[in-house]
Formats: structure tokens, sequence, C-alpha cells
């Protein structure tokens, strides 16, 4: 789980990534508004936001315990001068996942962006305005850096490309073969590494893939990419050790396998990639 923050009229607000979905401060966002965190409570208790939690978490939420007693009295009691509800009573009582309470530095309680910018609505239109703008003005700078680095491993796909080749020129294309000839053999080389990574190769996508412009490798994910780079040099190293390729695909699609198995794992690089869809002409 990662924090990030943003400022609305003076209020640092932070903002949290979980389940690789943005949650909002509630709790920041009161700070500056008479009656600090006891807003949120006083925001719960009205029935029109009780019927607005329920209806998100119906739409995003499959464990949500829509036709549980416990969501039933919570919906009938709402409004009622006597009613109280917590972020907490409202998790354990319905299974909500829009809202949560969160311990440390930046503890208090989030809720899902949807959410929040609807409390936003209830605190002052104005600060909403606000919270939406710098909200974007964020995601406008995380979809650029990320763009940034999906450019930056491309190019470091095509460097380690360069020294691929120059092994197989020096290893594997015997003397006095035709421009034709080795060109063959380097397809055969870059399809070693198109198996041993995706499983196919580059015709056979072509043809998986016949609308679509580009090959394989422009629509490879960031991790794609990393674990691409890697196997080009290993294999450039493997060539320089005199291995055939039967060897060397067995070799790099282990790599390949362990190497994809870690970065899928890797919080910090699912998060990079979790809202792109890359694609580089």
């Amino acid at each position: 789980m990662t924090s990030r923050i943003i400022t609305v009229q003076g209020s640092v607000v932070s903002i949290a990534t979980r389940h690789e979905q943005d949650y909002i401060s509630l709790t920041d966002m009161v700070k500056n508004f008479d009656g600090g965190s006891a807003l949120i409570e006083q925001w719960l208790k009205n029935k029109d936001t009780v019927l607005f939690l329920g209806v998100w978490e119906q739409l995003n939420n499959p464990g949500f315990k829509s036709n549980s007693p416990e969501f039933e009295g919570i919906r009938f009691e709402a409004g009622r001068n006597s009613f109280f509800l917590s972020a907490k009573k409202w998790i354990e009582a319905t299974g909500a996942i829009g809202l949560y309470a969160k311990a440390g530095r930046y503890g208090g309680t989030y809720a899902h962006r949807d959410i929040a910018f609807e409390f936003g609505s209830w605190l002052s239109p104005e600060f909403k305005l606000y919270l939406i703008k710098e909200f974007q003005r964020l995601k406008d700078e995380e979809a650029s850096t990320k763009s940034l680095e999906w450019s930056f491993q491309r190019t470091l796909a095509k460097v380690n490309y360069k020294i691929h080749t120059d092994a197989i020129k020096e290893r594997l294309i015997p003397p006095r073969l035709t421009k034709a000839q080795m060109g063959i053999i380097y397809a055969s080389e870059a399809d070693l590494l198109n198996v041993a990574l995706f499983g196919l190769t580059a015709a056979e996508w072509r043809v998986a893939n016949p609308k679509t412009d580009g090959n394989m490798r422009d629509f490879a994910t960031l991790e794609q990419l990393v674990v691409l780079s890697n196997l080009e040099s290993i294999n450039a190293v493997l060539i320089h050790q005199g291995l055939e390729q039967a060897a060397r695909l067995m070799q790099l699609n282990a790599i390949a396998i362990s190497q994809m198995q870690s970065l899928l794992s890797n919080r910090i690089v699912k998060r990079l990639t979790s809202t792109s869809s890359l694609k580089e002409g």
C-alpha cells in the first residue's frame, strides 16, 4: 500500500492505493472545517449517505451484504437523531470496501475516490471542485511518469538488441553467407526470445492478430520489456559460451518465467502498470 499527497485549499490530503484503487483521506479533508473528524460521522448518519454507500457497494463489491439484517437495520435507522454510524461499524456490518480505517503516519478514515468526491460535495461544493482538480493533476503527472518509464525500457531493449545481434554475427553466422541467409538467422534468434518470453513466434502473433498494426513487442507490458532486455543480454552470453539453441531456449524460458513471476508480484511495478495500455509505434 502506497500513499501520495495533494494540497486542496491549504489542506494536505493523503491518497492511498488499495487493491489498485485510489482512496482519499476523509480525515485530511475535514482538517480545516469546523467540527473536524466529527463531520465524517455526521455525514455517515445521513440517510442519503447510507443509500449512496449501499448503491456504490452493490455496483463495486460482490461481497457486499446487501440483503443482510445488518444492512437493512442501518438503512432503516439512518437519519434518526439517535442513529450512529462509524466507518468501522459500516465495514464490519456489511463487508463494505468503499471505506476503510488506516493506522500509522497517514492514518484516518479513507474512502474510494467516488465516495470521497461525494463527501466533498457535502462539505463544500467549492472544496469538491478543488479536490477533483488537484486529484486529476496528480493522475496526469503519474501518467506522464509511466509513459517515460515505458519509453526508457523500450530504449533499453533496443540497445541490448544491438549487443545481442553482434554476438549472433560473431558466433552463429558462418562465413560467406548471403545477407538473406543472415536475415534468416537473425529472425530465428529473435523468435527464440519471443518463444521464451511470449510463447509464440512473431509470425504466429501476426496470424493471431491480423488487424493489429505493429508487432508483439510494441504491445508488450512494462514487465515483459524489462525481462526482454534481460533475456537479450543473457542470450548473448550463452551464445558466446557456444550453447545450442535448444539448450538456450530451455534456460531462457526458465529465466523468463522466474523473472515475470517476480515482477508481477512486485507491488511497485504493479502500480506503475495497473492503469496503462502500453503501445509505441
